[in-house]
């Protein structure tokens, strides 16, 4: 076996790994590899060119130090129980400490991930609110922003201590939702079902109800900074290394 980053010819077996742990469609994936995927943001294992294990990373900043948000670890079903995983994460910080990474993150799917990451060294680090609204009959004007707009507007509403998520972050989200402002408010949403999912509202949370209604819908989720739902873990490469407040976009 071996581990190292992918060969562009090892990319369609990437393909059928996601495939087969995460059930995704391939109009998703060929967003995510059009958008967000680089062969030096992965990490697999290997043997006779099959993809056995494999994980790919968001670059990220924190107080001007690069983060590398984790996300999509998979082992293939033939191989697992074997410590694969365990295995790839181990090598991945290694790799990462020795490319100036002060810290990793990532956002368990279970509470079972949740005691699997811990036992790897992995800490609870941040937490969100999220909640579910009807719309109300209050009218904002909202006006789209670019992801670039999104951006710059969004480092003047974090709390202090935030994860900075630009880039193949951005891209990638911008595939799948959109960016709004309104007076006191900054937020990106998609439509889920028949309602408005609102994967980060800054800002003025009240204006939750007004939102939905504002963009013709009848109900909503919604996540704000908050320390109501542990969401995020956090691994130190680095002595340094400060956990940080708030992290929001986890594509999930």
């Amino acid at each position: 076996m071996n581990i190292s980053t992918p060969l562009v010819s090892q990319i369609p077996s990437l393909r059928n790994l996601w495939k087969e742990a995460f059930g995704d469609s391939d109009a998703f994936l060929d967003m995510f590899f059009k958008t967000a995927f680089h062969p030096k943001r992965c990490r697999c294992i290997t043997e006779n060119d099959d993809v056995l294990a494999a994980l790919y990373w968001f670059d990220c900043q924190n107080n001007d130090n690069s983060i590398a948000y984790i996300y999509a670890v998979a082992t293939a079903t033939s191989h697992r129980s074997q410590g694969l995983c365990h295995h790839l994460m181990t090598d991945t910080h290694r790799h990462l400490a020795e490319q100036g990474y002060e810290s990793t993150i990532l956002v368990p799917g279970s509470l079972e991930l949740f005691h699997f990451y811990e036992k790897i060294g992995y800490q609870a680090c941040t937490c969100i609110r999220k909640f579910e609204c009807e719309a109300n009959a209050e009218e904002l004007l909202l006006l789209p922003v670019t992801k670039e707009e999104y951006a710059s507007l969004r480092k003047i509403l974090l709390p202090p201590n935030s994860i900075i998520q630009e880039k193949e972050n951005l891209d990638f989200l911008n595939t799948q939702a959109n960016f709004y402002m309104g007076q006191g408010i900054l937020f990106t949403a998609y439509q889920q079902k028949d309602s408005l999912s609102v994967i980060e509202l800054l800002g003025d949370a009240s204006k939750a109800p007004s939102i939905v209604h504002s963009l013709g819908y009848k109900k909503g989720t919604f996540r704000t900074p908050g320390q109501s739902t542990p969401f995020s873990m956090y691994y130190p490469l680095q002595d340094r290394s400060i956990p940080p407040s708030y992290f929001a976009f986890a594509f999930d």
